[in-house]
């Protein structure tokens, strides 16, 4: 059993999301930086859909009050066990009565505790992440708070031989570096002015404070709109069209532009003009408020060899630290 002390900011129980309700407007959910998370559930023996607990810019503080065995990934939250400083993206040890503190982010915006057996919490509609917007999934639909008590999975076997374990630096990102986010421009692309489609992968975008697992708001240029006839069924604003699906990562521009994330209606009437590709996701999910964005323009083709090298990279991560290598 985890005994939650300090909630953090934004704290909740995530795995990699539930899959198939799409269709009837239900977001996957689930970890913002789903590497971030996978690499976590590896350094502790489990599956990479094992829940654990997201925190965005602040972590928990907590009590174990049972042996188990832990790994922090992600932002840099600078943990703390009985006072001491340990590593990130390190298997650690802890014993009953330990307690675990994470401050506030220094570089990245999510950091992710994992524990061998994952945090055990009911499955809701195929999943175990939590959907604040409806309060379901998780522990009790909400963010994690003072007094919460998580229970602790059947740890695998051979958990504990992995104490110690530490990623390679060459597999542990640099979220103070600003690399472009990768887009596949499309949807309702047509509707913006030729100037603002090029601008779009130009300009250098603000993270705004309105940035959380529903959407990323960007600050920036004006965006342009070409002059047309209000179609049947759309608004009457320049930037609405007939309804349409949201991809998860679509960008969406009501006036600046907003990228959809994990927990993000499934459709709407606004022009989606392009997608963050699955293998950047996490990579803007670590960005902070004020940091800045550059998209880059990348077509189908290069976004399906982006998510090949990704799965490619964790499959190394994976068989590194199960042969110890």
């Amino acid at each position: 059993m985890i005994q939650i002390t300090g909630g953090g900011i934004a704290s909740t129980v995530q795995d990699l999301g539930r899959y198939g309700n799409y269709h009837i407007g239900m977001p996957p959910s689930g970890a913002m930086d789903e590497d971030a998370h996978t690499i976590a559930n590896y350094l502790v023996g489990n599956d990479p859909d094992a829940a654990t607990i997201e925190m965005t810019y602040q972590g928990v503080t907590a009590t174990f009050e049972e042996d188990a065995v832990i790994a922090i990934t992600g932002a840099d939250m600078s943990p703390t066990l009985n006072g001491e400083d340990i590593d990130t993206w390190t298997t650690v040890a802890v014993e009953p009565g330990d307690e675990l503190d994470l401050s506030f982010a220094t570089e990245g915006a999510r950091a992710y505790l994992a524990v061998a057996g994952g945090i055990d919490v009911p499955e809701v509609m195929g999943g175990r992440s939590t959907y604040t917007l409806v309060g379901i999934g998780g522990h009790e639909g909400r963010t994690l708070e003072e007094g919460d008590e998580l229970a602790i999975g059947e740890p695998a076997e051979g958990a504990s031989d992995l104490i110690g374990t530490a990623i390679d630096d060459q597999y542990v990102p640099d979220y103070a570096e600003e690399d472009t986010v990768r887009v596949v421009i499309g949807l309702a692309s047509y509707r913006l002015t030729e100037e603002s489609t090029e601008e779009l992968c130009e300009a250098e975008w603000k993270v705004s404070t309105e940035a959380d697992r529903v959407g990323y708001r960007l600050e920036g240029p004006d965006i342009e709109f070409v002059e047309r006839e209000q179609p049947f069924g759309a608004g009457t604003d320049p930037s609405n069209v007939v309804d349409l699906g949201y991809p998860v990562g679509s960008i969406q521009v009501p006036q600046q532009p907003i990228v959809l994330m994990q927990d993000a209606v499934t459709g709407g009437g606004y022009a989606t003009v392009g997608t963050v590709i699955s293998a950047d996701r996490g990579l803007l999910a670590q960005r902070q408020t004020h940091d800045s964005v550059y998209f880059e323009d990348v077509d189908v083709d290069e976004a399906l060899a982006a998510r090949r090298e990704r799965k490619e990279r964790l499959a190394e991560i994976r068989e590194a630290i199960e042969t110890g290598a």
